[in-house]
């Protein structure tokens, strides 16, 4: 499989770093088998777990839930929300919040999932259309422009998604376009704010090359959503629930790395190691700043 004709060169470049990372993921319906055979549950954390080993998975998304849970009341007033996820891949991480959120009492009537790769795309839509989940779809574009119509949004997430944009302030001014007056935005950050310009280190850039993977100092990063529009804009600072989850993450491929490698095949499992590896260790170091922001359309 290739990208789609006439893909953008960024599209192109996500597509080749996703297909080496997560090769196995592109053949869902052989890789959930293994995943519920591996964990025993078929729910989406058990599949989300290891749909997103690189990434905070469950863990990331159960605080974006926290977040918007925190101004349903205020925000949603108890009515069915729409929602938007830009850049969801493969829609793994929007079918887990779909579901936490539901769980807490919040109706969700539309689920969006947005990504630039048209074959992330085909691969969320099979897996939620073999889930029967007629509230989600998937369109393929650009987070920068979004074919849905401004003021029509009640909460736009971002699940680790930001270091992939190389145009994170046009992201930020999209969503802003699309929520509606105190709309609510919450963005996990994983490898992608640094204290200042200076970015990371080269030993991070050899698992995570840039061209793919795009930095912004935190400062900056305020300005952009300030400049959006946003008010109530608060940083959720993550380093030291970062460096626990990656590490138990890391305990997790080399306990059980013959069962991993069974899934995603061998060179997968070692760049997922050496992936959690550097961002752990520019974690320690203080050059990159997981957070959690979040904010709300002025």
């Amino acid at each position: 499989m290739t990208a789609s004709a006439g893909a953008t060169p960024g599209a192109e470049a996500q597509y080749r770093y996703h297909r080496e990372l997560f090769p196995a993921l592109h053949d869902w319906e052989r890789t959930e088998r293994s995943i519920v055979e591996f964990t025993g549950d078929s729910g989406p954390s058990g599949l989300l777990g290891l749909d997103q080993m690189g990434h905070f998975g469950p863990q990331g998304c159960d605080l974006v839930v926290e977040a918007m849970s925190t101004g349903a009341e205020t925000v949603f007033h108890g009515a069915p929300v729409e929602l938007c996820e830009l850049g969801s891949g493969f829609g793994g991480a929007l079918r887990y919040l779909v579901d936490r959120l539901t769980a807490r009492g919040i109706t969700v009537r539309r689920a969006y999932g947005v990504d630039l790769v048209a074959e992330h795309c085909a691969v969320s839509r099979r897996i939620s259309r073999s889930q029967g989940r007629a509230e989600l779809t998937e369109i393929c574009a650009c987070a920068t422009s979004v074919p849905l119509p401004e003021d029509s949004l009640d909460a736009v997430v971002v699940t680790g998604s930001m270091p992939h944009f190389p145009e994170p302030g046009e992201v930020v001014r999209e969503a802003a376009r699309l929520l509606r007056p105190a709309g609510l935005l919450a963005l996990t950050e994983e490898v992608s704010l640094t204290p200042g310009v200076d970015g990371p280190s080269e030993a991070f850039r050899a698992s995570h090359p840039r061209g793919v993977f795009f930095t912004t100092p935190a400062a900056e990063r305020q300005r952009q959503l300030e400049r959006a529009g946003f008010v109530d804009v608060v940083r959720h600072d993550l380093g030291s629930w970062a460096v626990t989850l990656l590490a138990e993450r890391l305990k997790v491929v080399r306990i059980f790395r013959g069962s991993v490698a069974g899934i995603y095949g061998d060179e997968s499992v070692d760049l997922i190691r050496r992936t959690l590896t550097a961002a752990r260790d520019e974690y320690l170091a203080g050059r990159l700043l997981p957070s959690l922001w979040t904010a709300r359309r002025g």
